[in-house]
């Protein structure tokens, strides 16, 4: 398959060379893209000197937006796949491959890079708590449980890239996992392992996962049953 790696990227001269490094080292069939997402550090810079694997937003629009503009490059060009890839180094490219054929042989929608498949750990700390959550919500509304659903290491079909291209009301969170569950598409997950953040700062802290985890809940449970 031809397969593309979209990074969203914002604030991360720290870990952006090394993430791609690693990526093309490690998979070097697979193209990528990187959206700057209106970055205030060096990140712009770095991204402009890709050439056309890089796009630079002149201002910080978000990762859902980020994310929809790299799924449009893909379907502009004809990709069969997507992956989701953090450019903080915590995402490992080894996984890529192994996706990409569960995708094929399994003909899913969505392929998930699970931390939590293989029932060695569990989610721990506020958004431990927050991630079974909606694990519960999505089971309860699909009858499917997804053990990682806010795992941000994702793949997706032609079919998906399309859905994110033309549509404003997709995004790469896991109200968008349940939707396509819901409507009888296949989502699948695979055991993988994660990194820290290699460098830079999360933008998350108590009350941004509070807000992300209450809005991604409510979209489960009442939002997506009116798109």
């Amino acid at each position: 398959m031809k397969v593309l790696a979209v990074i969203p990227a914002y604030n991360e001269e720290e870990c952006l060379n090394d993430t791609l490094a690693k990526l093309a080292a490690t998979c070097p069939d697979i193209d990528y893209v990187v959206v700057n997402d209106g970055s205030k550090d060096s990140t712009g810079a770095i991204v402009a000197g890709l050439g056309s694997s890089g796009i630079n937003l002149a201002i910080n629009t978000g990762l859902a937006s980020a994310f929809r503009t790299g799924m449009k490059y893909a379907y502009r060009n004809d990709y069969d796949a997507v992956v989701q890839f953090d450019a903080d180094g915590q995402h490992l490219p080894e996984y890529i491959p192994a996706m990409a054929q569960v995708l094929e042989q399994e003909d899913a929608d969505i392929v998930i890079a699970s931390r939590f498949l293989d029932g060695t750990r569990s989610p721990e700390g506020p958004r431990g708590m927050g991630s079974k959550l909606i694990s519960s919500l999505i089971a309860a509304t699909t009858g499917t449980r997804i053990t990682d659903p806010t795992s941000g290491m994702r793949m997706y079909n032609r079919s998906m890239i399309e859905q994110f291209a033309k549509r404003f009301d997709f995004a790469p969170e896991p109200d968008t996992v349940a939707l396509v569950l819901r409507r009888g598409g296949k989502v699948v997950e695979i055991p993988a392992e994660m990194q820290d953040r290699q460098g830079g700062e999360s933008y998350l802290n108590i009350t941004s996962i509070i807000t992300y985890m209450s809005r991604t809940c409510l979209s489960i449970l009442l939002f997506q049953w009116f798109r």
